[in-house]
């Protein structure tokens, strides 16, 4: 039997010290540890490294230990909705580890393997991997990354036996699962306690040999960071007919059968236009593959969130898993098509999509597993910056998210495709632009498709 507490401060009170490293599961502000990370607030420790996906929000999550700035380091591939995050970064109050979400999830599970360093593709030529070893294997370079092990992992599940065995709900796996075998200590908070033998073995995500110490809880917030409710109207920010043409230019790309994954932002509005009698299954990171139709008013489940893809329901057939299986999918070459936003997209598909030095820092999140691992890469974007600047450029400006990845490049204006090695063909004019105009706002030559001859 593991040793079971009805109180999260006095479950964790003589594991705190200063300085030390904690990994903290949840995905947004789903499957938060919510109560286990209150009671390190207020426990006083300081000067800690949180190893996490995010930072939750301002008010909630690890936001509230940011607030009482009682952490000195994040490790993490988001900043997400956190302008305290984002805040301290920048001013250099807060040292931070940007890393790629496929790789932090497994650093994360190696650590828990024993498996002390791995080789991916992902994050190869960005300044994320910079002086850090890099090997060729088949024509390919691949970065080493080191695993991560953590004094303390904190974690939410849903049920959990007294033996330790746990069950996660729908997407709140996520990271949880990983930063449970990662830890040296890992405690988990649940809703519910059940004896031994009732829950069933078929059914357990997390074995008991991973757990510590077990936390029953109560009253779970459980708050949704994006909340999108269908009325049957689309009421996306900034929507308009050109983004509906360029939504729908991109499902002529898809096929039946293609596994998809959407970025966030504009790309979400994607799935809008995916005809009903097409097969597509929808992918996404937090670990859920079968994403179904917006919900009705009163019918959310916030443990269903698609934490920043504004989706919270599945359709028939879903499945769910953790996140390092979710990347485990992009890196293994399983997703067919991504559709990715961008700030900037070079001559030869250079994609640039994750910061703005000095002034905007997001986070690379998933974008540099998927632009390595998807079989293509489609850029939907706006054709100029705000100023009319062109975002079609010969080079990057901005620190890129992959190098030559961009397979195709959809704007309001019309459409490319990508070669490394050749550069850019305009193949499609939209309704909203022209040949001259396209001409006078692409920042680079690019040729012109035989259709148009």
């Amino acid at each position: 039997m593991k040793p079971i507490f009805y109180d999260a401060k006095e479950a964790i009170k003589d594991l705190l010290k200063d300085n030390m490293t904690i990994a903290a599961g949840g995905f947004g502000l789903c499957g938060i540890p919510e109560k286990l990370i209150l009671a390190i607030r207020d426990s006083g420790v300081k000067n800690l490294t949180f190893v996490s996906n995010n930072a939750g929000v301002d008010n909630f999550g690890l936001g509230l230990l940011l607030q009482t700035k009682q952490i000195k380091k994040m490790i993490s591939s988001y900043v997400g909705e956190n302008s305290i995050f984002e805040k301290q970064f920048l001013n250099g109050e807060l040292e931070v580890e940007l890393t790629p979400q496929g790789t932090l999830a497994e650093k994360l599970r190696a650590g828990g393997a024993g498996i002390p360093a791995f080789y991916t593709r992902t994050g190869f030529g960005t300044v994320l991997c910079e002086n850090k070893e890099i090997k060729s294997f088949n024509g390919k370079e691949y970065v080493l990354e080191e695993s991560i092990v953590t004094d303390i992992s904190i974690v939410k599940g849903w049920k959990a036996d007294k033996s330790g065995n746990v069950i996660f709900r729908y997407t709140a796996n996520n990271f949880n699962e990983a930063c449970a075998k990662a830890g040296k200590i890992t405690v988990v908070e649940v809703e519910e306690i059940v004896e031994v033998g009732e829950l069933d073995p078929m059914s357990i995500h997390l074995p008991g040999i991973y757990v510590d110490r077990i936390v029953v809880g109560k009253d779970y917030e459980k708050p949704i960071e994006q909340r999108t409710v269908s009325d049957g109207t689309i009421k996306a920010k900034g929507f308009n007919e050109q983004k509906e043409w360029m939504a729908k230019r991109i499902v002529k790309e898809f096929k039946d059968g293609y596994y998809i994954n959407l970025g966030i932002g504009m790309p979400t509005l994607v799935a809008n236009y995916i005809p009903e009698d097409m097969d597509i299954t929808l992918h996404s990171e937090n670990g859920l593959l079968g994403v179904g139709p917006f919900p009705k008013p009163g019918e959310e489940d916030p443990d269903l969130i698609n934490a920043g893809k504004q989706t919270i329901t599945y359709k028939k057939g879903a499945t769910f898993f953790d996140s390092s299986e979710s990347f485990a999918m992009v890196r293994g070459g399983h997703i067919d098509i991504s559709v990715l936003g961008g700030m900037e997209v070079s001559q030869y598909g250079d994609l640039a999509n994750w910061m703005i030095p000095g002034k905007m820092v997001k986070g690379p999140g998933g974008a540099m597993d998927l632009v390595n691992g998807v079989k293509k890469l489609i850029v939907m974007m706006e054709h100029t910056t705000k100023d009319g600047q062109p975002k079609i450029v010969n080079e990057c400006t901005y620190p890129i998210t992959g190098k030559n990845v961009v397979s195709m490049i959809v704007t309001e204006k019309g459409v490319f495709t990508v070669d490394p090695d050749k550069g850019l063909t305009l193949i499609e004019i939209s309704p909203y632009s022209d040949f001259d105009d396209i001409k006078r706002t692409t920042g680079v030559p690019f040729k012109i498709s035989d259709n148009f001859k």
